[in-house]
């Protein structure tokens, strides 16, 4: 029976009413807060692997991180159809078709990510030899993988409820518990790594046990902050049992999960085919690429953040029938993405010295190669995030095979392409300008797609729940593109 109660918990907020522009971000500052802390947690480590251990074991961790976001890529899927699904229950007040989604992800995707967990050990050899992992780098990576393939079920599981929680319009409690995961993870590594107190030495497997260990905890004490807060989306009793994924369900979950999952893994691949076109040119060019990763990893920290509010607070408001707010709010995440974005990208441009500096040393010979990239390329996060928004907007109705194809196109014949067709003459520039170039065909698709695509029609509903209760199609003529 469905929930009929609109009555919000400790963090929530009622996405379908009110102010769209002011609503929209204070629900995603919280959202960039925890992805800073993720990257932030991902640089410190950087930082201690660069320092303790050489550039062969950065570049070893830079190479095994490509792969992970790879294997999450299988999984992830999963994770944002439901979202999706939750979303738009939540904005039709129906509380137990929500549970029976997030119950059914979290089913789906725990079996999912042991299975790719288990995978992902037996053949990371193979995995890494296929990258091209240069030979100083290889060994290091190796154990670092295996560890990490390890902790790969509670990665998953912590992510999935993370972004259950926004979808109900909670972003709060997902930056607690990872601030929680990111000091964890940050001071066991120095301790794991060096063998300080009575931890034994472990070296770079000590980087990867962190991670490891970090999200175990974390993801058992949001598991049990949930069920004694009674959040809504907490699993108790008979309830349980939707944590065994029904038929129908499934098949929702996995329509709509698998070209998701497909758009990380298009993601994945083409981060993989570059790394491995870096790796050819030397363990400094390696280092120095991944350092600027690193860095990029924050520039996108907004756009991210932005996409993930705007896709849930508009799978609220199409759960809700309130189309009418579903262009304004596009065009506050397109501004927002502007600004924020914008502000990350002048900061890293004006002081990139001094930000790639703390990772590999200003002695370094990777530190030119970086600074070189950062100047090509990072300015095309404005437009990442221009994407970013658009595709949360349409995936939040149940569209995804149009984004999955703007994607490919964008990641395949453009960027790679262009990196590997233009080195006659750039050299290995063509390789940095290959990114924005990509991402502004990303752009120019995904605002196509927006103002002309099918992605309007329809709706998703919970087979068995109270699907159709407030989800009319936009009327004709009455959803208006973003200016």
């Amino acid at each position: 029976m469905a929930g009929a109660s609109s009555d919000t918990r400790p963090g929530q907020r009622d996405l379908t009413s009110g102010p769209i522009a002011s609503t929209l971000l204070a629900f995603a500052l919280p959202t960039l807060g925890s992805n800073v802390l993720q990257s932030l947690n991902g640089s410190i480590n950087a930082i201690w692997v660069g320092r303790f251990l050489g550039e062969d074991a950065l570049a070893a961790t830079s190479n095994a991180n490509i792969i992970m976001f790879l294997m999450f890529g299988a999984v992830f899927g999963f994770g944002m159809a439901a979202t999706i699904l939750v979303g738009q229950s939540f904005g039709r007040r129906d509380v137990e078709s929500a549970r029976r989604a997030f119950g059914s992800a979290i089913g789906l995707v725990l079996a999912a990510s042991i299975v790719v967990g288990a995978l992902g050990w037996i053949f990371a050899p193979q995995i890494l030899r296929l990258l091209a992992t240069p030979p100083g780098a290889f060994d290091l990576a190796l154990i670092y993988l295996r560890v990490i393939f390890a902790g790969l079920p509670a990665q998953m599981a912590l992510v999935l409820m993370f972004m259950g929680l926004r979808g109900t319009g909670d972003s709060l409690t997902p930056l607690w518990f990872m601030g929680v995961s990111v000091l964890l993870d940050a001071g066991l590594n120095p301790v794991l790594i060096l063998g300080l107190g009575p931890a034994p030495a472990m070296g770079i497997a000590g980087s990867a046990t962190a991670t490891l260990i970090a999200g175990v905890v974390a993801v058992a004490a949001l598991a049990a902050y949930i069920h004694f807060r009674d959040l809504p989306l907490r699993l108790k009793g008979a309830e349980l049992r939707y944590i065994l994924p029904e038929a129908k369900l499934t098949r929702t979950i996995v329509s709509k999960g698998l070209p998701i999952g497909a758009q990380m893994l298009v993601i994945s691949v083409a981060g993989l085919a570059m790394v491995g076109l870096v790796n050819r040119l030397g363990v400094h060019t390696t280092a120095g690429y991944g350092v600027t990763l690193q860095m990029w990893a924050y520039v996108q920290m907004p756009a991210l953040a932005i996409g993930a509010a705007v896709s849930a607070m508009t799978a609220q408001n199409i759960g809700a029938g309130r189309w009418d707010r579903v262009g304004r709010i596009t065009g506050a995440g397109l501004l927002f993405n502007f600004v924020l974005t914008g502000a990350a990208v002048a900061i890293m441009l004006v002081f990139d010295r001094q930000i790639l500096g703390l990772f590999v040393g200003h002695d370094s010979p990777a530190l030119p190669i970086a600074e070189h990239i950062n100047a090509l390329a990072t300015w095309g996060f404005i437009l990442f995030g221009g994407t970013m928004v658009l595709f949360g907007v349409v995936r939040a109705n149940g569209a995804v095979w149009g984004p999955l194809i703007i994607l490919f196109v964008s990641m395949f014949p453009v960027r790679l392409g262009l990196a590997i067709g233009l080195q006659p003459w750039l050299g290995t520039d063509a390789l940095w300008w290959s990114f924005p170039i990509g991402s502004a065909a990303n752009v120019i698709g995904a605002a196509l797609y927006y103002r002309y695509g099918p992605w309007r029609t329809g709706t998703v509903a919970i087979p068995g729940g109270d699907g159709n209760a407030n989800t009319a199609v936009e009327p004709a003529g009455t959803l208006k593109p973003a200016t």
